[in-house]
């Protein structure tokens, strides 16, 4: 194994936190942008129909949460042996590609299709990315190490989905999804520049990577995962009504409100990774506890604006503290299937997105007001809790033949052969 010096390292963890950055751009800066994608590209609807519209443009959210779900456990199963190096570089430029085409299409159809593709590499770059993340932060050190490499996508949500949205407001949205493209080129050359050889798995194979599924333990931890990004994407998918309508704030504070909430995703993620190295299951269970609270903190002071953006900030907190927790234990439980675990876990929140966002509408259009879809999270935290107690049952019964958490890595680092 060749040693890295600190700073090489650093960089290294910094190119992979910087596609985690894109990532977060590419994925959310539509939701601010929706309005002048349905004018630009169905403008006889949009004339006739604003909000048929907006809700067709939709489809281009759905979509990428679509390729995420159906790209994460194919490419994991079908490329966990190729080197981690050579993967992650390719991933970045279906990335660059995908986001490119996704500016340039000329029809609604087109940019629905390249939201797919776009979307297809970015469970398997996260879980590939952890991996080298974890072998270059040594060992112990799983859960920082998927929490580093989500930092990206929370530093977006903080910095980059307010400032590509601003830019694509003013110059269109074409323009903002080249901004993330060139944001994915770079980082595709920090990838080759700084990030060192790994091998991949040799013994991996389609059906050893798949056979995880054939797994209880690892369906409970992706439910636990869902139900709780749900119940956070019920929340975030309807900020903006929150803000305008219960705490009675203009529409220009509404970007204050989610850049509050990016604060505390940033901070709770760190938070989450250091408890998933000490204990994934119990952290799983102390941070569905801290996100019920928030969400009660949400409904009781969200009348006022010091209340909301407190509620705010406990709610991005819990949530992504969750996420790293939530992909160690699926790590823990895949046995061998370490990359397709890794992956697996932004399938589970991109169910959740599609989920909360769904439900979060359903209850308001019901006429339960706009702190509804909070409730909805907490009533979300009761199944996630018991689905998470059914997988640490099905684990402490099957102990003796289940394999502990792993003590090494499934990646080694060395020269290129």
């Amino acid at each position: 194994m060749t040693a890295l010096s600190p700073a090489r390292t650093r960089l290294a963890l910094l190119a992979l936190a910087l596609g985690g950055f894109g990532i977060g751009a590419t994925e959310f800066v539509a939701m601010g942008l929706l309005p002048d994608i349905a004018r630009d590209l169905l403008p006889s609807l949009y004339a006739e129909d604003p909000d048929a519209a907006l809700a067709r443009a939709g489809l281009i959210i759905s979509a990428y949460a679509a390729g995420v779900v159906v790209g994460a456990p194919a490419i994991a199963a079908f490329a966990a042996r190729f080197p981690r190096k050579r993967l992650l570089t390719v991933l970045a430029v279906v990335f660059t590609v995908g986001t490119v085409a996704s500016a340039l299409a000329p029809t609604f159809e087109l940019v629905v299709a390249a939201r797919f593709v776009a979307a297809l590499p970015h469970g398997a770059y996260f879980g590939v990315a952890a991996l080298v993340a974890a072998e270059l932060m040594g060992p112990g050190k799983r859960g920082r190490a998927v929490a580093l490499v989500l930092t990206g996508l929370t530093v977006s949500n903080v910095v980059g989905v307010p400032t590509i949205t601003y830019l694509g407001q003013q110059a269109g949205w074409r323009v903002a999804y080249l901004a993330v493209a060139a944001i994915f080129a770079a980082t595709t050359v920090a990838i080759l520049a700084v990030v060192p050889w790994q091998a991949g798995d040799p013994a991996a194979t389609v059906r050893r990577e798949l056979g995880a599924l054939a797994r209880p333990a690892v369906w409970l931890a992706l439910l636990t995962g869902a139900l709780g990004f749900g119940g956070f994407f019920a929340v975030y998918s309807y900020v903006s009504p929150l803000a305008t309508g219960v705490t009675g704030t203009a529409e220009s504070f509404v970007p204050w409100a989610l850049v509050t909430l990016g604060l505390g995703m940033t901070a709770g993620n760190h938070v989450g990774g250091r408890l998933a190295d000490s204990s994934p299951m119990r952290a799983v269970f102390l941070l569905f506890g801290g996100f019920a609270a928030s969400l009660l903190v949400l409904i009781l002071a969200a009348a006022t604006v010091p209340g909301l953006l407190a509620g705010l900030f406990l709610v991005g907190a819990s949530s992504a503290a969750l996420s790293p927790a939530v992909q160690t234990r699926l790590m823990d439980v895949a046995g061998e299937s370490q990359t397709l675990a890794a992956a697996l876990n932004h399938s589970a929140l991109n169910i959740g997105n599609s989920l909360g966002a769904l439900l979060g509408g359903v209850v308001i259009a019901a006429g339960w007001g706009y702190l509804a879809p909070a409730w909805l999270g907490l009533v979300l935290c009761v199944p996630g809790v018991l689905f998470a107690l059914a997988g640490w049952a099905v684990t402490r019964r099957s102990a003796p033949s289940a394999p502990a958490e792993p003590t090494r890595e499934h990646v080694r680092v060395g020269a290129a052969e």
